[in-house]
């Protein structure tokens, strides 16, 4: 989409936190995945390398959220300015010509 029509809808706000949450959502469906991939190996070998990589995305997972928090696309702590930022976002998409 042309960078001054996503000006003026409002999208290229949009832009960076939607590729964030992205990244974020996939980043905990890693760590659930590496979670019960730990839970259903037998050998300790395995286990020790998914271990490692729960950790990683555990700590990958933490850099997403900082930077969102930071960015203020996320807040984690105050869940009524996150329904306001959410609602936000959905009347932009909603705005959004088709």
């Amino acid at each position: 989409m042309n960078t001054i029509l996503e000006h003026l809808i409002g999208i290229d706000k949009l832009t960076d936190q939607v590729i964030a949450t992205d990244f974020l959502i996939a980043a905990k469906n890693g760590i659930l995945n590496y979670a019960v991939a730990l839970t259903e190996t037998a050998t300790p070998e395995i286990k020790e390398v998914l271990r490692k990589q729960l950790e990683e995305a555990i700590a990958t997972h933490e850099q997403i959220t900082n930077y969102m928090v930071m960015k203020g696309f996320y807040h984690p702590h105050d869940v009524n300015e996150q329904l306001r930022l959410d609602m936000a976002n959905i009347q932009t998409a909603l705005n959004i010509p088709s």
